[in-house]
């Protein structure tokens, strides 16, 4: 056979298209393919050997540091929290690619509903001016049910801006683009506005968020083949909405899931709202041991996780109503001790002897931990000086609380835990 020369022009140009295909695989192949490969080789990345490097000397410096080289293997203690939203925008395609990348067994699509009542992945039904680009389209804009108007310094005003998913139809969500979460609330434009990435999390890969209906999550997470725990959100119109009912909401959600016959046991259905979870158990008897009740029974302010008696319902009432798994935040499952070492709460205690799972929320979300973490960490504050703490605390929820899983805004972190410890 006769060699050809061939210009290296065309050399530079099929490895240029191979290096850009290869390293643009999540953008060009998954918006073309309508399923993806399960992720077989989990990659925690360097952070959680980061966080056990800089952990007090002691046993549990010791445990994690000998699976350093241990391959990691995905787990159900390690739940996505809205995907990755530590560095990607949450409730899109990427963030939830990342996190299963990262070992996590569940992942989480937060429901709510668009004008034309179509299930979509969002936080809240009203957060669109601070997680897509709606803003920055006019013609969506101007749909918001508050338009921007900027801060105005003098008069002391800031800027503000509230856009819902049930101000535009499924076809308008679907043009958006995620953003990371954040709104500067000193801004004079669109542009300042939407530019309010908090500092502890990152814009690096911010740019081309893959929006998804309730219906893309399901089938996005069947092929991934990890459990799914879609929490109802509690909708910020007026409900009936145009005749859709608070029922025929959460009816519709647990319907897409039969619809994808994805197996009972592979979803959790989540809500704050417990005449949801009491008619998730009626109605749908076969999710029944798998609802999950948000506890944020705190918000009537004498809420005291180490009072019994300040908890309305009580555990055992939750039990007589069906209630199975409770899934609360992380400092009411928690509390320290003379010693100021992190233990379980009265509240931990009496959830475990009334028969009821936990799952705790939500690691990975707080910013500086030089004084104690934050909200998600109030009640153990005087333990927490610095980043790697955390895991001092995932291990008590682990072994001392023994909570079945744990939300995490970075799956890294709870994955590489779980298989250390073989959970």
């Amino acid at each position: 056979m006769m060699k050809t020369k061939v210009p290296l022009f065309c050399y530079w140009l099929l490895l240029s298209s191979f290096f850009y295909f290869e390293g643009s695989v999540n953008h060009v192949a998954y918006a073309a393919e309508p399923s993806v490969k399960p992720i077989k080789n989990i990659q925690v990345g360097s952070r959680p050997y980061y966080l056990v490097n800089k952990l007090n000397s002691g046993a549990l410096k010791r445990q994690l540091e000998r699976c350093k080289n241990k391959r990691l293997k995905k787990t159900d203690f390690s739940i996505g929290h809205r995907g990755a939203p530590l560095q990607y925008p949450e409730h899109t395609k990427e963030s939830y690619l990342a996190a299963a990348r990262m070992g996590a067994g569940v992942l989480e699509c937060d429901v709510t509903f668009t004008k034309d009542k179509a299930l979509v992945c969002r936080h809240s039904q009203c957060d669109l001016h601070a997680t897509t680009n709606i803003l920055s389209i006019p013609s969506l804009a101007k749909k918001c049910s508050i338009p921007f108007s900027p801060a105005n310094a003098k008069k002391g005003i800031k800027a503000n801006a509230m856009c819902c998913t049930s101000d535009i139809t499924l076809a308008e969500f679907k043009t958006l683009k995620g953003k990371m979460d954040g709104v500067n609330d000193d801004a004079v434009s669109v542009k300042e506005y939407i530019a309010g990435t908090p500092s502890f999390r990152t814009d690096l890969y911010s740019d081309d968020g893959t929006l998804m209906t309730h219906a893309e999550s399901i089938q996005l997470f069947k092929s991934l083949k990890v459990k799914m725990t879609p929490e109802l959100k509690s909708p910020q119109v007026n409900m009936p909405f145009y005749g859709f009912t608070q029922q025929d909401y959460a009816s519709k959600m647990l319907n897409e899931y039969i619809q994808a016959k994805v197996p009972k046991s592979h979803v959790f259905p989540q809500s704050f709202n417990l005449a949801d979870i009491k008619y998730w158990i009626k109605t749908f008897p076969e999710f029944g041991n798998q609802v999950v009740f948000l506890d944020e029974r705190e918000a009537g302010g004498s809420f005291d996780p180490m009072v019994a008696s300040t908890w309305e319902p009580s555990m055992e009432q939750l039990v007589n109503d069906g209630v199975k798994i409770l899934a609360p935040p992380i400092w009411m499952l928690v509390t320290t001790n003379q010693h100021n070492q992190v233990v379980p709460s009265e509240y931990a205690k009496r959830a475990k002897s009334a028969g009821l799972k936990l799952i705790a929320w939500t690691l990975e979300r707080s910013t500086d931990y030089t004084f104690g973490g934050g909200w998600y960490y109030q009640s153990v504050k005087s333990a927490i000086s610095k980043d790697a703490d955390i895991l001092v605390v995932l291990d008590v929820l682990a072994k001392d609380v023994g909570v079945s899983a744990v939300f995490s805004d970075w799956s890294a972190t709870t994955s590489y835990y779980a298989n250390c410890v073989n959970l």
